[in-house]
């Protein structure tokens, strides 16, 4: 037996027990020393006892150690039942004597002493109180990442010369015991190419590059540092892996997979918060508790569109109820992820097994999600309200004299009627069973039964409009298609679509927003939904100084509670990612895990200082992200080096830099911005750039709909690229974007053939190289070996060396004689002003190659 079984089976053996100590009466000479059940007899039960201890005692309430709850709430006070071990059920059990199966049937069970304990306290009259205190497991020590945060004092160092800050002191004093030497500077070049790829995310421009190489101050570096991170597109780079850790995407998931159209204005809010150098405290609570804040801004709203990035399920037949659980349950998971470093989820079913995070814990931090309700708003972009407010009116009277035409508002009422008898009499008629199921799903946010239930006066302007748009798209569910065509309610559809695009009308964003109706919380036994175990009320984990407060808990105390400078996780985890994105991997590798199943940090006292120095400067990300890259450990050249082979394979002493493979998205946008393609805009919707021909068709029934942008558009940053989850775009994919589903906290890097087919093949691949010819040709000297080195200063951010110089002269030469001949394979490579040149389509080729250089995709 497990589980609630197990339970139950304890107590059909105290039923038996009682019945027998009540009619004995007596007291046998073994119970000589009274017996203190608190202190002797409870500490037994609450070890041995399996539904008495650990996960069952704190999820079913059941305790052996009680008789109120031993007895289900049977009695008040505490039992006294006088009797005589030597006819007990329950000796029979525990002991395994006269062919009775001994209990419990799983773990350890009772030894001779424990057995002799429990009959000298039944023989003695068995005074079981209704109360009696918990005893607590030996608790395990806490692992590293829950102690303290220390400030430990800067390491002294032999080398003093090489260090440029106080990080370069901690890593050099770890080098030197080891005796390794770190490694030289990179070159000017390097340096700048690297800072604007890990800063912004972008290859530094020609000009950059000259500006830079040309300024010999001795702060030049610091110039650079400084440019970059003012840049706007600096939100862009650092929202990525932020958006990863959010589970973000633009569709809902699952088989119908529909689109979010408004998802984007969290990703919008992202940036500009990361632009705007927000603390990271204040990121962290507008986006955990934003609408809980007083008087909270349309923005603070805005950022808790984290908690609605959770998949949603409209399949037909689905418990929209079983799925608001799940939803809590990802949200609870994801905050202790992202924020603390920790597998919290894995508490759904039982208590964690490795790390001090109990099921009761969970279902505490899960609480805090429960009682949140899906909501959409206004979240207008600057400049929308005006022409939104002048011309209003008119479109909500056009509006109206259209729902008049089709006289909406009679049929609606008849709708409505019998859609809430249909709710009240399940089975009865089931084509209306249908429409109400066809209710709960199609709404966006699945309010669809509150708002039905209020009455038409009762309901604001977007319930009433969510409504009747519902009603007159999907009411032949409920009609059928005969009455529905005479309705005419699919041309009104049409006609509403088209007034409503052609007036203007505000971005809207899907939030969060506490429920009015409070709902009770509650341990899920084995983490199973309908097996409801203990109410639980809103809490923070036991081991990290739990919270504690006279009222109730919100969200926003759990906010406040996680950017607590005495919470020892949240500081470090952070600054691990932020070290992670510099290094290509954190102090700590397990960037997902600080508990005790993941990796131990190789630099455990400079791990503490940068939290500290995070947490003492304000949480300033911008701050603590120039302190890494201005140390000498960042600057320090990738080059390989045949001695740390052995000594350090992984670089985990980081004697050099690390050499990493762009991110997906970054090398999309490299391609575009070194071929002159890039569009620059921050922000807005997202954008559906080619994809290759079959691959929306993938998608449920036809419903992936893959518009392909058009224009300046198709050419923005892969940040903005529409990420379909059961279709996702390719180029993505291939190069290791996570799938939206999960918080992803470090990227895996793979090295795949189709990776390489992907920049050799993709459409958008030749069009960048095709766009660098293009501006070969219009901006560098006409020469071959000028035209190769602006090539080269454009893509690289350096001049060719000799032997490269050479082996590319030779290409182009047997380029150009194979493209004379091939007059069709010229014109796919050359169009504008040159279509079909065998010239162009030369430079075209040798453009390709060097955006497929491993150089090219990875930052130095």
């Amino acid at each position: 037996m497990r589980g609630f079984g197990r339970t139950r089976s304890i107590l059909l053996i105290v039923a038996l027990a009682i019945t027998p100590l009540r009619a004995a009466g007596q007291v046998s000479s073994s119970a000589a020393i009274k017996i203190d059940f608190a202190r002797e007899v409870a500490p037994v039960f609450q070890k041995r006892c399996y539904g008495c201890h650990g996960p069952q005692m704190q999820t079913s309430g059941f305790r052996l150690d009680v008789s109120a709850a031993a007895m289900r709430g049977g009695n008040s006070g505490p039992v006294i039942l006088p009797g005589n071990s030597a006819g007990s059920p329950l000796v029979r059990r525990i002991s395994g004597s006269q062919g009775v199966p001994q209990m419990p049937p799983a773990g350890p069970r009772l030894t001779a002493d424990e057995v002799r304990l429990i009959r000298a306290w039944i023989d003695q009259g068995a005074v079981w109180p209704a109360e009696a205190p918990i005893a607590k497991p030996t608790s395990r020590p806490l692992p590293w990442s829950f102690q303290p945060v220390g400030d430990p004092s800067v390491p002294a160092v032999r080398n003093r010369s090489w260090v440029r800050n106080e990080i370069d002191s901690f890593i050099l004093a770890r080098l030197e015991k080891e005796s390794i030497e770190p490694s030289a500077e990179a070159s000017k070049a390097t340096l700048l190419r690297r800072l604007s790829l890990d800063l912004i995310g972008l290859p530094p421009a020609r000009e950059e590059v000259a500006e830079f190489l040309a300024d010999n101050r001795p702060d030049a570096y610091e110039r650079q540092v400084s440019r970059l991170l003012d840049s706007p597109h600096y939100g862009e780079r650092w929202a990525r892996p932020w958006l990863d850790m959010a589970r973000y995407a633009d569709s809902d998931g699952y088989e119908k997979d529909w689109v979010r159209p408004y998802a984007w204005r969290y990703r919008q809010w992202v940036i500009l918060a990361l632009n705007s150098n927000m603390p990271f405290d204040q990121f962290t609570i507008e986006q955990i508790a934003g609408d809980l804040l007083p008087h909270a801004t349309v923005e603070q709203k805005v950022a808790t569109g984290f908690h609605r990035n959770t998949l949603t399920n409209r399949e037909g037949g689905v418990d929209n109820e079983y799925f608001r659980f799940e939803n809590v349950m990802d949200r609870s998971s994801a905050v202790g992820s992202v924020w603390l470093g920790l597998t919290i989820g894995c508490a759904q079913c039982h208590d964690h097994k490795f790390d001090p995070i109990s099921q009761r814990d969970f279902y505490r931090m899960a609480a805090f999600f429960d009682n949140v309700d899906e909501v959409d708003i206004d979240a207008p972009l600057p400049g929308e309200l005006g022409p939104y407010l002048r011309t209003r009116a008119e479109y909500r009277s056009k509006r109206e004299e259209l729902l008049a035409q089709y006289h909406v508002a009679e049929v609606q009422a008849e709708w409505e009627r019998r859609m809430l008898e249909a709710s009240a009499n399940p089975g009865k008629w089931t084509d209306w069973d249908l429409a109400w199921e066809v209710l709960l799903k199609a709404t966006r946010t699945g309010d669809g039964a509150q708002i039905i239930r209020k009455k038409p006066e009762e309901r604001t302007e977007r319930e009433q409009d969510t409504l009747v748009d519902h009603f007159i798209e999907y009411s032949q569910y409920a009609f059928g298609p005969k009455r529905y065509g005479e309705l005419k309610f699919k041309e009104l559809f049409e006609k509403l679509n088209k007034l409503r695009d052609s007036y203007p009308q505000l971005t809207q964003a899907m939030i969060v927003a506490e429920s009015q109706t409070r709902r009770k919380s509650y341990i899920r036994l084995r983490g199973d939904y309908k097996a409801l175990g203990i109410e639980v009320q809103p809490g923070t984990l036991d081991a990290l100084r739990a919270l504690d407060s006279p009222g109730a808990l919100t969200r926003l105390d759990l906010a406040r509670w996680i950017v607590n400078p005495k919470n020892p996780l949240t500081a470090r985890v952070t600054v691990n990612r932020y070290w992670q994105e510099f290094f290509g991997q954190g102090l700590v590798k397990s960037a997902e895990d600080f508990g005790t199943q993941g990796d131990r940090p190789t630099h455990p006292e400079l791990l503490d200082w940068l939290a500290t120095r995070f947490v003492a400067s304000g949480w300033n990300v911008k701050a603590i992200q120039k302190r890494i890259v201005m140390s000498a450990t960042y600057r320090q050249s990738s080059a390989d080096r045949g001695e740390l082979r052995t000594k350090d394979p992984n670089n985990l002493l980081l004697a050099h830099q690390a050499r990493l493979r762009l991110s997906a998205e970054l090398i999309r946008d490299a391609a575009l911005s070194v071929s002159g393609l890039m569009d620059p805009s921050i922000g807005g919707p997202s954008i559906h750039p080619y994809q290759p021909k079959g691959v929306a068709d993938l998608g449920y029934a036809n419903s992936v709909k893959w518009q392909e942008s058009q224009g300046r558009e198709r050419y923005r940053r892969g940040l903005y690229i529409h990420f379909q989850r059961t279709t996702p775009y390719p180029l993505l994919v291939n190069f290791d974007a996570p799938k939206g589903n999960l918080p992803v906290c470090r990227r895996l890097r793979t090295n795949t053939p189709l990776q390489a087919l992907n920049l050799l093949n993709d459409p958008v691949f030749v069009e960048a190289a095709e766009a660098m010819a293009y501006r070969l040709e219009t901006e560098s000297p006409p020469d071959f070996w000028s035209r190769l080195r602006y090539a080269f200063e454009l893509a690289l951010g350096r001049p060719p060396e000799p032997a490269e110089a050479d082996r590319l002269a030779a290409l182009f030469e047997k380029q150009i004689a194979i493209l004379k001949n091939e007059p069709e394979s010229a014109a796919a490579l050359a169009s504008g002003a040159k279509a079909g040149s065998p010239d162009t389509a030369a430079w075209t080729v040798l453009s390709s190659v060097l955006l497929n250089l491993d150089e090219f995709i990875t930052r130095e």
